[in-house]
């Protein structure tokens, strides 16, 4: 057994001079730290001035584009895909994207994500990749026929959901149409039947351009939120990214489903320049998650970065500061992203999963300590992480990937065989 020592916080509240007891992929026991010697732990870590948390789930994300990040910088989401981004991706080949997302991942994984999940193509390679690593990946491969892209077939996303379904522990497959503008109806309801079939989540982005949603007006008159419930997969399964064109008419909608809205505040505001209405989604009920999006646009794989833009840029947007507090943004990235993925995990507590963070707090940004959430939103970054578990076993520590035997420099310099010069 394994023990991480510290000061527990989670979205339940925050526990001083405890002990977190693990016994194989779950949290056994939480208890005073001085009741640790009732138990027989080989491992101990952390100790005074160390913060156990949740593992961070980024619940939107494509890790193999650390390859283009710093590419098509400050231009709108439909440029930036259809000039800069769509023609890059056609240039991959299975080799080289195995390498990239395995940095990508690496990245999430050493800032203190414990949990990806990705929608992109040459999803086997991201699968492999993160099976290596040892990170928790939820992964979809990338469908669209509205749009003609090679890499996007429709009958290889569901061909890549068979080969991984129930293949691996820590991995797996996930239905990833790509949007509601780029996916026919009639597709997108055959994803809906099969995800009933197969009990599948189905990952989607969702107005996430005002391109998208006149497109789908035009063709179904509909919004995306109901052309999404006309084609059947809007429900408790249904994991919908960005939504920042979502109507007034589509939230109440949208939060009675039971679908889970993710929130990439930096992308967005990056590329279009918005926010979602994510304060109204989520007074109207609906569960929200945090995602990171990508290395481009985002620049970085940062958890406690996207925690800090969503508080702050959801007051900005809405003019209001008593919204998005440190509190429940920390929920969303915890709780939240384990709710949407059918998890038991984001808190800490006997029988859930033992996927923990383990922050050095003996550093001035962490003093007075009197508000943690406060400081882990807007004070912590992801070189503050010290050891990163994943379902009990620890997968990075100290900046060494233990799986793989390897640093993320290490990682650099054999990514940068592929880069040209």
């Amino acid at each position: 057994m394994k023990a991480l020592v510290g000061t527990i916080v989670d979205w339940e509240g925050v526990r001083e001079n405890s002990a977190v007891v693990i016994d194989g992929p779950a949290i056994r026991d939480v208890v005073p730290v001085d009741r640790l010697g009732e138990y027989g732990i080989d491992e101990v870590y952390g100790g005074k001035g160390y913060l156990i948390l949740p593992g961070f789930v980024n619940a939107h994300t494509h890790v193999a584009m650390a390859k283009f990040r710093g590419l098509g910088e400050d231009i709108p989401i439909e440029q930036w895909l259809n000039d800069v981004i769509w023609p890059a991706e056609l240039e991959w080949t299975p080799e080289e994207i195995r390498r990239w997302a395995l940095l990508g991942m690496a990245e999430a994984l050493a800032n203190g994500s414990t949990t990806i999940n990705d929608h992109y193509f040459f999803a086997d390679e991201i699968a492999e990749a993160a099976r290596d690593l040892g990170i928790r990946a939820f992964v979809g491969q990338t469908v669209m026929d509205a749009v003609d892209f090679p890499l996007a077939k429709p009958e290889e996303g569901f061909r890549f959901f068979r080969r991984w379904d129930g293949k691996d522990e820590l991995v797996q497959p996930t239905l990833a149409p790509h949007a509601t503008n780029t996916v026919s109806l009639e597709l997108m309801r055959e994803i809906g039947e099969f995800a009933r079939e197969r009990n599948a989540l189905v990952h989607v982005h969702l107005s996430q351009s005002m391109g998208e949603v006149e497109t789908v007006k035009r063709r179904y008159g509909l919004m995306p939120v109901e052309y999404l419930e006309r084609a059947g997969v809007l429900d408790d399964h249904l994991i919908g990214v960005h939504g920042i064109y979502l109507s007034e008419k589509e939230v109440p909608l949208y939060a009675k489903s039971g679908a889970t809205l993710v929130h990439c505040s930096l992308s967005m505001a990056k590329l279009e320049g918005r926010m979602a209405p994510i304060i109204e989604l989520a007074q109207n009920g609906t569960n929200i998650a945090l995602g990171n999006d990508s290395p481009n646009p985002v620049g970085m794989m940062d958890p406690f970065e996207e925690m800090r833009f969503a508080a702050v840029l959801n007051k900005v947007w809405r003019r209001r500061t008593d919204v998005a507090s440190a509190r429940e943004v920390f929920r969303w990235a915890t709780v939240g992203g384990a709710k949407a993925l059918k998890l038991k995990a984001g808190l800490i507590k006997p029988g859930y999963l033992a996927d923990l963070v383990l922050i050095n707090a003996r550093k001035p940004q962490f003093l007075p300590g009197e508000n943690l959430y406060s400081h882990i939103v807007y004070s912590t970054r992801g070189s503050d992480v010290e050891l990163v578990m994943v379902n009990g076993e620890v997968v990075y520590r100290n900046g060494l990937f233990t799986r793989i035997g390897k640093t993320l420099g290490e990682l650099w310099e054999e990514v940068r065989e592929y880069l040209p010069g």
